[in-house]
């Protein structure tokens, strides 16, 4: 990618959410959910330019009083249970691309994955603008007893075949390689990749994120999680 780059940050937040109640505002320890991502997005020195996706008013005059643009409510057809990311950001491309503004790539940040160490996501945008790759996301490491030499599918005749499609299971923990599984925290395409269809494209890079606060906020018993760590998270990034 080139060196003069413009990014856009996108932080998806639609209004209606079954598990939780009207979760991207719902307040976690005083704060609305969407905030404390709209934080981290505001502490990275390569984002070019930061907007909230949403198709609730409610949402969006939230986000405006923290100080975030909301340029356009987000049509409901992008914004049901079953309507993909990729979408929502080829809308909000087109709508600049409209108004003559043109961005290099897209950083997707969930409000639903709201703890993110500091520097994460410059970390994770640095790597992404010196790598030979289409996107980027955040990973964290698969724990070895759901690793994919170690879990199984069942075949037609009900027996178990290993996951990976191999004969041999892999018997020592040692000997297993590294997996990784996405946390939602930080996705970054080429623009160029998401015009033609993908978030992915075809070279997929990786950041390791840390897992002491992790947490992906889909069910009230992820929330408790959320709300047993919120105060130690809001401690570290005071200490830096």
């Amino acid at each position: 990618m080139n060196k003069k780059h413009n990014i856009l940050a996108i932080i998806p937040a639609r209004g209606g959410s079954k598990g939780i109640l009207k979760k991207n505002i719902k307040q976690l320890s005083g704060k609305p959910l969407i905030e404390y991502t709209i934080n981290a997005a505001k502490q990275s020195k390569l984002i070019n330019h930061l907007i909230v996706s949403t198709d609730d008013e409610d949402i969006k005059n939230i986000s405006l009083q923290l100080n975030v643009d909301v340029p356009f409510l987000r049509p409901k057809h992008l914004a049901t249970d079953d309507s993909g990311s990729l979408g929502l950001v080829q809308h909000a491309l087109d709508f600049f691309e409209k108004k003559d503004l043109h961005f290099d790539a897209v950083v997707l940040l969930q409000p639903t994955t709201p703890f993110r160490t500091k520097n994460l996501i410059d970390e994770a945008i640095k790597k992404f603008l010196h790598t030979e790759c289409d996107a980027l996301v955040s990973v964290l490491k698969v724990p070895h007893q759901y690793h994919p030499h170690w879990t199984f599918f069942t075949s037609k005749e009900n027996f178990l075949r290993v996951s990976t499609g191999e004969q041999h299971i892999i018997s020592r923990r040692q000997a297993l390689p590294e997996a990784f599984f996405r946390d939602g925290s930080i996705y970054i395409t080429k623009t160029e990749v998401i015009k033609k269809g993908s978030l992915y494209g075809k070279k997929l890079s990786y950041i390791e994120n840390s897992d002491k606060f992790y947490v992906n906020i889909d069910t009230e018993k992820d929330w408790g999680m959320a709300e047993l760590m919120v105060n130690e998270y809001v401690k570290s990034i005071k200490n830096g």
